[in-house]
């Protein structure tokens, strides 16, 4: 009985032990850990960086192809399946997926950045570096993003929907593992996932409990010491712990409802306040430019002049959307039984993308007019602390302390509602796909995600977050490729009658 149990949990115990040898190490040694992890993340990048940009745009080019072609009509479940949500239900919880932390934290200071500190090839502070932070922007937070998403979600969706499988990563594999998917080898593909999730989710708290901790320093003079933004992450845990062990689903989706409720006001009086038609005039040019040269961005790493650049921001992202990927995967297959494959595909790839350029035109587009038509210096702030931009930002606006605080409030929530999604996600990859996740699970992965944040943070601040993030994402990306290739197996075995 106990082999079995220590064999059912295969999974848990190997993960978990990863995880916990990597907190007591960065606990004892975070000088050390600092060293080590750079020269893994330094590896990666000197020699895989190209891998990443292929990847991304391979998947944006699979999911495409999927929904424009014969497979496109295949519905993620029975045939007799209907979509288990409203069509406008669903696109609100797309949203919400694709809201978090990681806009307030970039939407205002991104664009800012790259205006004041673009590729050598561009002189800081112009308009065309202005154009530039943009149309990057928007490329950053465009279709690839979800389009990774797509590639994990919609496998997960057709092999559990479609074939009964377990709703796992190693599930996917079943073309070319076989039976081998309930042994070793489907057991690494899952530990794989959880230790994507683990460090990718850890990024994303990281950079909330920094934003939060530098609003509280910019209103209300808070010691910027990094024990109060440890403390923020031990509030925030205690509270994101509460609700993923008392199972409070309704609270959770209340305070998701909330949150998306104030984002939307927030965005509609900062459009309202700002330069309206400016802003718009943003958006549009800066959407043709987004479209006219993403070719060339989507495989652009500027090997001759700016290849630092290119590290430091795409190769970023692409690596911290592909560690997020088995949780907004599991999260979007699941709300998605019922609908085609196309219609899955192309709305996933447009509506929160059309949202999010939005979003970066209002929040960015009014940062760097700011900037340089009435001579705020948001600069200088961020080149102290980026992440006390947007509080910079909020102080141009009347009411500017009480949007500060609702920017706030944004903010932990987003932690509160991520870090308990997550909670559950692990606790289901760790469980053989059960959505019934023992108690004791939320408790150990909340508790984890909070750790890895904080060892992070202490062992090199936001630089660490996003080493972390890239090297955690580098061997799931492996596993994406395969989820293409036995996405496509399964699906054409479905149309041979196999």
């Amino acid at each position: 009985m106990i082999r079995d149990f220590l064999k059912n949990e295969r999974v848990f115990f190997i993960s978990f032990a990863i995880i916990l040898v990597f907190i007591i190490f960065g606990y004892i040694r975070p000088d050390l850990l600092e060293v080590v992890s750079s020269s893994v993340h330094s590896a990666i990048l000197d020699y895989f960086s190209w891998l990443y940009l292929l990847s991304a745009s391979f998947f944006l080019i699979f999911s495409l192809y999927l929904a424009l072609s014969k497979y496109g009509t295949i519905k993620l479940g029975r045939d007799t399946d209907r979509p288990q949500y409203s069509f406008f239900g669903w696109v609100a919880m797309l949203f919400a997926a694709g809201m978090g932390i990681g806009l307030l934290f970039w939407g205002v200071s991104e664009p800012l950045v790259h205006f004041l500190n673009p590729p050598s090839f561009l002189d800081a502070a112009t308009p065309g570096a202005a154009s530039f932070g943009m149309k990057y922007s928007f490329f950053h937070w465009g279709i690839h993003p979800w389009a990774i998403y797509t590639i994990v979600s919609l496998s997960i969706a057709y092999f559990s929907f479609r074939r009964g499988m377990p709703a796992l990563i190693s599930s996917c594999l079943y073309p070319i593992l076989g039976e081998r998917i309930y042994g070793l080898a489907g057991n690494v593909v899952d530990v794989l996932a959880v230790f994507a999730t683990i460090f990718g989710t850890a990024t994303s708290l990281g950079f909330g409990a920094i934003q939060i901790h530098a609003g509280f320093t910019y209103l209300y003079g808070v010691s910027s010491a990094v024990s109060i933004t440890i403390g923020i992450i031990v509030i925030a845990t205690a509270l994101f712990m509460a609700s993923a062990i008392l199972g409070v689903e309704k609270g959770v989706q209340t305070l998701s409802k909330i949150n998306l409720t104030l984002a939307v006001s927030l965005l509609i009086f900062i459009l309202a306040l700002g330069d309206t038609s400016h802003i718009l005039d943003i958006f549009t040019s800066t959407l043709g430019g987004y479209v006219n040269n993403i070719i060339d961005m989507s495989l652009q790493s500027y090997p001759f002049s700016a290849n630092g650049w290119s590290r430091d921001w795409t190769i970023f992202y692409w690596a911290w959307w592909i560690s997020w990927s088995p949780f907004v995967g599991l999260f979007i297959a699941k709300i998605s039984r019922g609908r085609t494959i196309r219609e899955f595909v192309l709305t996933v790839l447009t509506v929160p993308t059309l949202f999010t350029f939005f979003w970066f035109s209002v929040f960015g587009g009014s940062a760097l007019s700011l900037e340089q038509s009435q001579g705020v210096d948001l600069g200088a702030v961020a080149g102290e602390d980026v992440s006390l931009v947007l509080f910079a930002f909020l102080e141009n606006f009347p009411f500017s302390s009480l949007l500060s605080l609702i920017a706030i409030l944004l903010l932990l929530i987003f932690f509160v509602t991520s870090a308990d999604s997550a909670t559950v996600v692990l606790g289901s990859l760790t469980s053989g796909g059960s959505p019934f996740v023992p108690t004791y699970k939320k408790a150990i992965w909340g508790l984890s995600l909070s750790g890895v944040a904080i060892i992070l943070l202490v062992s090199g601040g936001l630089h660490s977050l996003q080493m972390m993030a890239i090297t955690a994402a580098f061997p799931f990306m492996i596993v994406m490729i395969l989820l293409c290739y036995t996405l496509y197996i399964g699906l054409s075995q479905e149309k041979a009658g196999k």
